[in-house]
């Protein structure tokens, strides 16, 4: 059995998903060794910073009622929301 354990699933005909569900202290090592920074924590410190309602005016627009409402045939759609850094995307609720 190798030091990482994936299960992949296929989610389509274009894109696989792969999820690592264990890794030794030497693979902890090196993730830390590719990316010192530490993502559960800003995960939490976003989580815990965002307030209600922040946001909202997206989700109450027009066109994103209607790409929400389409129907389309598409199982998996993508919503991108894009803008210089600093204004606020990653605390929408």
């Amino acid at each position: 059995m190798s030091r990482y354990q994936q299960i992949a699933g296929n989610v389509n005909s274009f894109n696989n998903i792969n999820f690592v569900t264990q890794i030794d202290e030497e693979g902890h090592q090196i993730l830390r060794w590719l990316s010192p920074l530490e993502l559960q924590k800003r995960h939490q410190g976003v989580r815990t910073g965002r307030l209600d309602s922040v946001g909202n005016w997206i989700l109450e627009s027009i066109e994103f009622r209607k790409w929400r409402d389409a129907e389309d045939g598409c199982e998996g759609r993508v919503l991108f929301c894009y803008g210089n850094p600093g204004v606020g995307k990653t605390y929408v609720r």
